[in-house]
């Protein structure tokens, strides 16, 4: 979009024509839409450059765990649904140990968990949600959600997950497969 600051000046050098080409003839121009803008100052909310940095990071994270249960002979998609259940408890660990602390623990996050799995277990986003809202119900699921958590923890200062908290090791040693 074009906006003339000195408009008039411009008309009476003739350097704007009216746009038919014939000299002499009223210049009119239609006024510039008006849209609302934002301050320079201002910048976009923290609060969502902060979640597409989560999001990012835990897409990159449940890629890798999901490329190691593959090479090791677990495919996460055809899983049956308990392994589906203890990956979404392991990537809401991960999730909250890459989140601040306020942002822990609430259903914005257990809903980008929920996204996130689905996509990449095929998990329905009920029922990841359903794993994550009862994890103190079940001690396998809260092994994921530590393991999860110590993993990414780890990961975000080596970029990797030990053995010991990857998802590979957690699922297969609570879930009968």
């Amino acid at each position: 979009m074009f906006s003339l600051i000195r408009q008039e000046s411009l008309v009476q050098g003739g350097v704007i024509g009216n746009g038919g080409g014939i000299e002499g003839a009223p210049f009119t121009q239609s006024p510039a839409p008006e849209h609302p803008s934002r301050p320079k100052s201002e910048s976009p909310s923290v609060e969502s450059s902060d979640k597409t940095e989560l999001f990012t990071k835990l897409h990159i994270l449940a890629a890798l765990q999901e490329r190691d249960c593959r090479v090791k002979g677990l495919a996460l998609t055809e899983a049956p649904e308990v392994v589906r259940a203890y990956t979404a408890a392991w990537l809401y660990g991960a999730a909250c140990a890459l989140s601040p602390r306020a942002n822990r623990h609430n259903d914005a996050l257990a809903g980008l968990v929920a996204r996130i799995v689905h996509r990449k277990t095929g998990i329905r986003q009920p029922a990841a949600i359903q794993a994550i809202a009862t994890l103190t119900s079940s001690s396998e699921l809260l092994a994921c959600y530590r393991a999860g958590l110590e993993g990414a923890e780890f990961w975000a200062e080596h970029q990797f997950v030990p053995p010991a908290f990857s998802l590979y090791e957690v699922v297969t040693g609570n879930a009968f497969i």
